[in-house]
């Protein structure tokens, strides 16, 4: 297999994808920051199960809206620069942390979430660069290789949690600033996109900056009842909110997309598979240390474990689903994910049984993020750069989601089994619809016939490529 992975790897720019791979690990990286930190932070902060949640799930729901954006952005401009910028806003929150003298407060943490997200939206320019320095025949093994930038979510529990112990939490999110200048230094010399571009730059840009600054408005806004709602259904809104932002400020191609079946499934598929890596990835050092009382360190270490589990079998993902197709290869990841979210419903396993599970269960997530993303250039190989955008965002919103329904269900029931029900309910819903769907699907999949995005007429495809 390494034999053939070297060759795959010849067949385009090396050091393109070497950089998309940095840019996106570690922004991950400064993503996921919150995740292992929080059992730290919440000592200062006083907050209830639901806040503790939203506090760790803001940063991803970030991600998503941007991710929206910065696909947008990535469709008019070279990705190389937009990387750039992209690292230059990541390295914000842990420059003001350092350097800040009193204790940050909950709302200007919510803003500094904000921020970070910036570097899980790195996701919309990573891979479809990568992608552009290959041909299409190995895409799938391609962005699975550049997606397990994932494996940043690793740093986080191995690197943060024992410089918090020794030097307090917020000076600890230093740490994330050599590895982003690494990645920018990497990215300059290293990084190019060849992707074709359409649309105005300033156009892109003017939403990606409204989006930013609205969305830091909302999250401070939304849990203080500003917006009409209180408690709980505020924090739920939130992703509805952010989403109106996103569409009152993106161009015309977006909603176009919206309006295909398929861009809903894999939507779906995508915020289970990823939504439950990152939105896991971001609570399971604060369920761990709830439900088991593990000591703060060793939670991280185990979010390290499981971490690297899902981001080391994502490429595998994708290079079972260029043999088999990602359709076929979904039905038992997503079958996988909705019986071990069955198991945790159902009762609370030992501490043994319940690492084994989780261990099992990332692995179906980082399989199933490479089998989705094999699916997408086939199916849109004219959007690709939008549609990773979109369905880039649906996996951070469920990741949002995660966190935040965890949180309300220990809350409300004082056990997460009912939240671990309502993700088992969903992934049992994708798994069915991927059934429904096999015999539409394949074809393309397996490269029988082109995709309907490809075969569109010409006016549709004109249309789909400029802005309004």
């Amino acid at each position: 297999m390494m034999k053939e992975l070297l060759t795959l790897l010849r067949t385009g720019n090396w050091r393109a994808l070497v950089a998309s791979f940095l840019y996106f690990d570690t922004g991950f990286t400064v993503w996921l920051l919150y995740g292992p930190l929080a059992p730290y932070m919440i000592k200062t902060l006083g907050l209830t199960p639901a806040e503790q949640g939203f506090l760790v799930a803001v940063p991803v729901l970030a991600a998503a809206i941007l991710r929206v954006a910065m696909g947008n952005l990535y469709q008019t401009m070279d990705g190389r620069w937009l990387a750039l910028g992209g690292i230059a806003l990541s390295a914000i929150p842990p420059l003001f942390l350092l350097f800040y003298p009193l204790a940050p407060s909950f709302s200007l943490l919510i803003v500094l979430g904000i921020l970070l997200g910036v570097g899980g939206a790195s996701f919309a320019v990573a891979l479809p660069m990568a992608g552009s320095n290959y041909p299409a025949k190995v895409q799938g093994t391609v962005l699975g290789i550049a997606a397990a930038g994932n494996i940043g979510a690793v740093l986080d529990g191995f690197l943060f949690p024992p410089l918090a112990a020794q030097f307090g939490w917020a000076h600890a999110t230093a740490a994330a600033l050599p590895l982003l200048a690494l990645a920018g230094v990497i990215m300059f010399f290293w990084g190019k996109d060849n992707a074709p571009k359409s649309g105005h730059v300033g156009q892109a840009l003017a939403s990606f900056a409204a989006t930013l600054a609205g969305l830091a408005f909302l999250a401070v806004a939304t849990p203080l009842g500003w917006l009409g709602l209180h408690g709980k259904a505020a924090l739920l809104m939130l992703p509805v909110f952010g989403v109106l932002l996103a569409g009152s400020v993106l161009p015309q191609r977006y909603r176009l997309a919206l309006r295909e079946r398929d861009t809903w499934v894999i939507i779906l598929i995508y915020s289970i598979t990823f939504g439950g890596f990152v939105g896991m990835s971001s609570y399971i050092s604060l369920l761990l240390v709830s439900l088991y009382h593990l000591p703060k360190i060793e939670a991280g270490m185990l979010m390290a474990l499981f971490a690297f589990t899902g981001a080391m079998l994502r490429p595998l993902g994708g290079m079972l689903a260029d043999r088999v197709s990602g359709v076929i290869a979904l039905r038992w990841f997503l079958g996988g994910i909705a019986l071990t979210d069955a198991a945790f419903a159902l009762w609370t396993p030992s501490p043994t049984v319940a690492v084994a599970l989780l261990l099992f269960l990332y692995a179906c997530f980082g399989l199933g993020n490479g089998a989705t993303f094999q699916l997408v250039p086939l199916r849109w190989p004219l959007k690709t750069g939008i549609m990773t955008g979109i369905i880039g965002a649906a996996g951070g919103i469920g990741g949002f989601y995660l966190p935040v329904i965890l949180g309300i269900a220990k809350e409300e029931t004082g056990t997460y089994h009912l939240g671990f029900a309502c993700f088992a309910l969903l992934a049992t819903t994708a798994l069915g619809l991927v059934l429904a769907m096999r015999r539409h699907w394949l074809p393309w999949a397996r490269h029988e016939v082109a995709a309907p995005d490809a075969v569109s007429p010409p006016a549709l495809q004109n249309a789909a490529a400029i802005s309004d």
